[in-house]
């Protein structure tokens, strides 16, 4: 039967608060789960009732409330931790913020990774995921199909790149996601202001729909496996979901499978969100990798339980990890064996 989604208010999850879930707390896996700073989180809510359901500890909180201390013998505080570190910690976000905070929180998960803590996605994937440049590159070089894109620096840069162009571009935000701030050109003088791009120009070539059908796909997997999948379909050459595109339940093939775990080994990413798109030749294409991927949308058509499966995987992440360093888990939690 398909998974409802719950037609709820949004809870606020304050910085520091724990869930519980009633069992012995002191025989568990402590977890944090990093959450957007000053908001409700319909996706936080899911992952970690469903952790504690599988016999975990989990204290929420957001990278902004964390702290780089010396005089703690970990060196890091997190709330709720009292300066011990976490067996695992699942990122839904790093909050927004100014370059230095941003710098700060980056350097905060990559300090946990230094200490051995798991991080889901760590601060490695979230860079090569944020910055859709590096996204590309690493797609590119590792052999996995995406569209002709150039970024530069620059309206110069820009107008060389496109002097007598004869094919449409898309033109993308570098930092972005649901859709937003995109547009296409299909002209040199078509080209956005540099403030208005802060600059920086990244130009794709626009893949043209099949028979007049505007359809992509995205793909949410993570390194164990597929979890869920649909297409999307809009009226336009935009088809985010947030932008009015409509969705259905896709079961990918071997070759849409294949691809899809591809994108996610070369960005070296946890979990992501795969958009898929294929050319009027039939050749699929990765279009993005996020990091962060909502799946809100996702949920709505398909048949498992998107934040279950992920939990799951993130807790087989995390004993297979601690196992790795001669750390047994806590506990043994059934449902990640």
């Amino acid at each position: 039967m398909r998974a409802s989604v719950e037609a709820e208010a949004d809870m606020r999850l304050p910085a520091g608060s724990a869930e519980r879930s009633g069992k012995a707390q002191t025989e568990t896996l402590h977890l944090a789960l990093l959450i957007e700073e000053g908001r409700g989180e319909w996706h936080a809510r899911r992952i970690v009732r469903s952790l504690e359901a599988m016999g975990a500890r989990v204290t929420v909180s957001s990278l902004p409330h964390c702290a780089f201390d010396t005089s703690l013998a970990s060196g890091i505080d997190i709330p709720g931790f009292g300066g011990a570190l976490p067996d695992g910690v699942f990122v839904r976000s790093i909050s927004a913020g100014t370059l230095e905070q941003i710098t700060f929180r980056l350097g905060l998960l990559h300090a946990l990774r230094e200490s051995g803590v798991r991080v889901w996605n760590d601060a490695r994937a979230i860079e090569r995921c944020v910055d859709k440049s590096q996204t590309t590159f690493l797609l590119h070089k590792n052999g996995v199909a995406t569209p002709r894109t150039r970024v530069c620096e620059t309206l110069p840069h820009a107008l060389e790149y496109t002097e007598g162009l004869v094919r449409p571009l898309v033109m993308k935000p570098l930092f972005g996601s649901q859709g937003k701030g995109i547009g296409m050109i299909a002209s040199q003088s078509e080209l956005p202001s540099p403030e208005s791009v802060d600059q920086m120009y990244y130009m794709q070539d626009y893949i043209a729909p099949k028979d007049g059908i505007f359809e992509d796909w995205r793909v949410l997997a993570s390194r164990h496996r597929i979890i869920a999948a649909m297409t999307r379909r809009g009226t336009n050459w935009v088809t985010n979901i947030h932008q009015g595109g409509k969705a259905r339940a896709h079961l990918p093939d071997e070759e849409m499978a294949a691809i899809s775990m591809s994108a996610m080994r070369a960005v070296d990413a946890d979990y992501a969100g795969i958009d898929l798109i294929r050319t009027p030749a039939g050749q699929l294409q990765v279009l993005e990798v996020n990091s962060n991927p909502a799946w809100r949308g996702l949920q709505s058509v398909a048949d498992v339980n998107i934040a279950w499966a992920i939990a799951e995987d993130f807790l087989k992440t995390v004993i297979a990890h601690r196992a790795s360093l001669g750390l047994a888990a806590p506990m043994t939690l059934a449902a990640a064996s």
